[in-house]
């Protein structure tokens, strides 16, 4: 049995390593998973770069972030597998949502609409709203960017983003300290339980398809440690089956409510997992199918083009300088090649190319596989643009009017 110690923080994308461990999909594999409670993301990333850790459940933007050196010194990061797709929500309190459209339900539905009638509740409230982020460099924040931007809500200006752990922003909500956050799951369906919020927006609906939380190694050790690598993505991906699974999601959700992984009661966990969100207190739960997924169309494949996306987004915000060497680097975090070794021989359908044209599918789509079948689901942003990752400088000249850098 080969010892594996994989940091992770409590949120419900981090439901594949739980099981992975708790089902028993790693012990057949051969690996002891060890899995280590932190408690922010920067512990997270401090754990796995300086080897206290094999492995870590991270966001996708930091392990880039950690590879460009953005705020300390480089540490290549590989990712070769992404533990879950979507799964953020943005919830405010129930007086700034007092300014949007009454019914929740279309507030999520119509992002486009939202983002303009948030714009307009900004002008309207009495202060900045102080709104809490995860990470600087995070899913979250990016996708809250990307979304504020397009109503034209210049996020560096008109709000105040503050950075805290996911578990401590129900907490900052009742101390009046946020006016909202975004975050992973359950702590959004936590604060509108205990009526401090209302979601008013989720990932899913921002970008059909984003990109989330990743499995992430330092380049070394994995390029030294094939074989392991190897069996571990192979128990994550049996696990992600499971996960995926709706006869599972109970057993699921109970698993992750236990003390040493979220500590919080399995029936707040079970909404993301189910894909029934209630999005207000006392409101009936809302449909949401794709809010958080572990397992069909491919979603462990890390998509090169998706690297490229996060990496456009950090120039579009200035957080770093564009260039061939970064674009590169970027590009190859996400290591779709240790993907298809590690499951090449599983029968998992593996995606036949590594960049995609990301929001271009509007429908679901079948695309050619080397073994089996394997559909695509839509993968529009919201706002109806495309990604084309060859491409990187026309996309973002779409957003130089609003753009510290261009």
């Amino acid at each position: 049995m080969t010892p594996v110690s994989v940091a992770f923080l409590p949120l419900t994308d981090s439901a594949v390593l739980v099981a992975a461990r708790e089902k028993g999909f790693a012990e057949r594999q051969g690996v002891e998973l060890n899995l280590i409670r932190a408690t922010s993301w920067a512990t997270v990333r401090d754990r796995l770069v300086f080897g206290q850790v094999q492995a870590a459940h991270i966001l996708a933007p930091l392990a880039l972030a950690v590879t460009l050196g953005l705020s300390q010194h480089p540490a290549p990061i590989a990712a070769p597998f992404r533990l879950n797709v979507n799964g953020n929500a943005l919830a405010m309190s129930p007086t700034f949502a007092a300014a949007l459209d009454p019914d929740p339900a279309a507030r999520i539905a119509d992002p486009v609409a939202t983002a303009h009638d948030f714009a307009t509740a900004i002008g309207l409230y009495h202060r900045k709203p102080v709104i809490g982020i995860v990470h600087r460099f995070s899913s979250h924040a990016l996708m809250l960017r990307y979304w504020l931007g397009f109503a034209g809500v210049d996020p560096d200006r008109d709000v105040m983003l503050r950075v805290l752990p996911p578990s401590l922003m129900v907490e900052a909500m009742r101390a009046r300290e946020l006016d909202g956050f975004i975050a992973g799951e359950p702590w959004s369906s936590i604060a509108v339980a205990e009526g401090e919020a209302e979601i008013i927006a989720l990932g899913e609906r921002i970008w059909q398809r984003g990109v989330e939380k990743v499995l992430a190694f330092r380049s070394e050790w994995l390029d030294a440690n094939p074989d392991t690598v190897d069996r571990l993505l192979r128990a994550l991906s049996e696990a992600a089956g499971w996960c995926d699974e709706p006869v599972n999601r109970e057993e699921l959700a109970v698993l992750l409510s236990r003390e040493s992984y979220l500590d919080r009661p399995a029936e707040l966990i079970l909404p993301a997992l189910v894909g029934r969100m209630v999005l207000r207190q006392g409101d009936g739960p809302a449909e949401t199918p794709d809010v958080m997924m572990f397992h069909r169309e491919a979603t462990g494949f890390p998509w090169r083009s998706q690297a490229l996306w996060i990496y456009s987004q950090l120039i579009r915000w200035g957080m770093v300088e564009p260039s061939p060497d970064h674009e590169r680097q970027a590009a190859d975090v996400f290591r779709s090649d240790i993907y298809r070794r590690a499951l090449g021989s599983s029968g998992v359908p593996m995606p036949g190319a590594s960049l995609k044209v990301e929001g271009s599918l509007t429908r679901p789509l079948a695309i050619g596989v080397a073994r089996g079948s394997l559909t695509l689901g839509p993968d529009r942003f919201f706002d109806g643009t495309v990604f084309d990752p060859n491409d990187v400088a026309s996309y973002l000249a779409r957003f130089r009017a609003s753009s510290p850098v261009g």
